[in-house]
């Protein structure tokens, strides 16, 4: 992939999506037909492949491997996503919470009355001194 080339930019047909992830063109029909795939289409209904769909290619065929079958790797695909998803809201939600201390922080610092830390002398009375 260029660098200047989008991940998701859908530029692979179908054959050239199957022989760079070592597939048969009708797994990646069979695929998108479960559902664990979701390619971009043409105007003319052809379908299209992202560099990020050849990853998720890659990523069933890991997943295959291991012994799951189409029903256990669609598990697994949202159970990453609602991961992920929920990471992304653990970030907010943190970055969040660190916003509302410190501005709990500036109004305390703004509230607070420092406390003079000169020594005031002891100044003892001594009474009928002074003629009281």
């Amino acid at each position: 992939m260029t660098a200047d080339r989008d991940a998701n930019q859908a530029v692979y047909v179908i054959s050239v999506a199957a022989e760079l992830t070592g597939m048969h063109p009708q797994t990646l029909r069979i695929y998108e037909r479960k559902g664990l795939l979701d390619p971009s289409r043409t105007s003319g209904g052809s379908r299209r492949f992202s560099e990020r769909d050849l990853e998720r290619l890659r990523h069933i065929q890991k997943l295959t491997a291991t012994g799951l079958n189409l029903e256990g790797v669609r598990r697994v695909l949202q159970l990453e996503a609602e991961l992920a998803r929920l990471r992304e809201e653990l970030v907010e939600v943190r970055s969040q919470a660190l916003d509302a201390v410190a501005a709990t922080h500036r109004q305390y610092r703004r509230d607070l009355v420092p406390v003079r830390q000169a020594l005031a002398p002891y100044r003892v009375r001594r009474s009928g001194a002074s003629g009281s």
